[in-house]
């Protein structure tokens, strides 16, 4: 069994890209790491990283040996956690960064739910939409909206998200009604994130860039400016309230919209309280309407 020792380092190390990181996502200090994956080469007779004072990468050995090796973690990983999911009670603070009108109607109490299932678990929600660091800043896994950058980061979609174009009855009064998205170059549009707005119908496809007088990234900033009669607003529909001052524009052209993501660094790495919440809310969403 000697032989087995070194290797949960090794892949640690392997996909964090350095043994400090590796260090703190096991929960050992950095000496630790670096000892285990040494003997673990002397066993093997071979180097399996190529270190320098600047980086570190996986020799063609270590590349060999860590894509054998990643599925003996994972599935040690799946066996303990069958076994302690149904044996422990969560504890310690769940950290997650969120943001948008979804994520604080629909997310938070999906959250408070799974909260009330394990007594000595705390949650930690920050509601920003600022790229995070999960590491440096301790968070366990964020919820984001639209099209993701390739970041390495691993993404699992939540919900879709069909889209919704509406105006106050005082601003349609005063500037008319528009018939076809093209006519929104001629519009106030309240812009929340992009303002290249895509439509839809049929197998046409309108992407229109607008312009106008108040732009915001927070959903009910941009409702508020919407009610206020400062322009046309785009956005999911969830993102507005039940008002009789808005009617909706360009019905049939809405898009299909974007989706909502869970987002988080590295499944391996998570603790048993992110994966579970993680499997939570997609299991919480997985019926979900608009």
């Amino acid at each position: 069994m000697d032989s087995f020792e070194g290797i949960i380092e090794f892949v640690a190390v392997a996909e964090s890209n350095g043994f400090s990181a590796a260090a703190k996502h096991l929960g050992v200090s950095t000496s630790h790491a670096s000892r285990q994956v040494s003997r673990l080469e002397a066993r093997l007779g071979c180097v399996l990283l190529a270190r320098t004072t600047r980086r570190l990468s996986l020799t063609n050995e270590g590349l060999a040996y860590y894509r054998q090796c990643q599925d003996l973690v994972t599935g040690l990983q799946v066996a303990n956690e069958q076994i302690h999911s149904k044996q422990l009670q969560l504890s310690g603070t769940l950290r997650v960064s969120a943001a948008g009108t979804f994520a604080e109607q629909s997310v938070a109490p999906a959250l408070m739910a799974f909260a009330e299932q394990y007594p000595e678990l705390n949650i930690e929600m920050d509601f920003d939409s600022r790229r995070v660091n999960f590491i440096e800043e301790g968070v366990d896994f964020a919820i984001r909206y639209g099209q993701l950058q390739d970041s390495g980061l691993v993404a699992r979609k939540l919900i879709d998200r069909p889209m919704m174009a509406a105006a106050s009855q005082q601003y349609l009064q005063k500037y008319g009604v528009p018939e076809n998205p093209n006519e929104l170059v001629r519009h106030s549009c309240i812009i929340s994130n992009n303002d290249h707005w895509q439509f839809n119908k049929g197998n046409e496809s309108y992407k229109v860039k607008v312009s106008g007088r108040w732009r915001s990234n927070n959903a009910q900033a941009v409702f508020n400016a919407c009610e206020q009669g400062l322009g046309i607003a785009y956005m999911p529909k969830s993102s507005f309230i039940q008002s009789n001052k808005l009617e909706p524009v360009l019905e049939p052209y809405w898009g299909s919209g974007s989706s909502s993501w869970i987002v988080y660094q590295n499944r391996r790495f998570l603790p048993l309280r992110a994966r579970l919440a993680i499997d939570y809310l997609l299991k919480y969403f997985a019926d979900w309407k608009e």
